[in-house]
């Protein structure tokens, strides 16, 4: 028989609870996925890039041009078959288990990483499940700095990884500095 310390635990990690910081994370991410889902969508269908030759410029050093990327992020690791599921699998994954994380957070710098993380996990592999590609269309090639193509979701990614690290170094440089004291 289980004894009520664990059952307690286990009790409170499926009670459904929720801080107000959890919730704007979570959010945070809908919103990633929303404009994600929605500036993808028009590219593909609104402007559609593929009869008009797959790109538009808009100024010297950005256009709108069309990648359908079967890797990760900014098309690294390019994969199709069996990798384009275990990816799918991956970013699925990896939203629902950030979201379980996010809800309950009372940092803010954790929660807008995570948000942002988590909005363009799933954006992707909506993308990745359903078309088998992940849809890529903002180029700042035209700087000659940025070569890759990209996508909302891919901005929110690095973004709130950017963040995560900013947060990391944070935190130790602040328990560092308590030890020092």
């Amino acid at each position: 028989m289980l004894d009520k310390p664990f059952m307690d635990k286990l009790r409170a990690h499926f009670t459904p609870l929720y801080t107000s910081l959890g919730l704007k994370g979570l959010g945070l991410a809908v919103i990633v996925l929303i404009l994600d889902q929605f500036t993808k969508l028009g590219v593909l269908y609104g402007l559609n890039l593929q009869a008009i030759g797959d790109q538009v410029n808009i100024l010297p050093f950005f256009s709108l041009t069309m990648v359908h990327n079967q890797g990760i992020s900014f098309g690294l690791l390019t994969s199709g078959g069996l990798g384009r599921w275990l990816l799918v699998l991956f970013q699925f994954g990896m939203g629902l288990t950030l979201m379980d994380y996010v809800r309950t957070q009372t940092n803010a710098w954790l929660t807008v990483s995570l948000g942002l993380i988590i909005g363009g996990a799933i954006g992707n592999g909506i993308d990745r499940f359903r078309l088998g590609y992940v849809v890529d269309f903002l180029d700042f090639s035209g700087t000659h700095v940025f070569p890759w193509v990209f996508n909302v979701a891919d901005s929110g990614i690095c973004i709130g990884v950017a963040l995560l690290v900013w947060y990391f170094i944070r935190a130790d440089l602040t328990a560092k500095h308590k030890d020092a004291a």
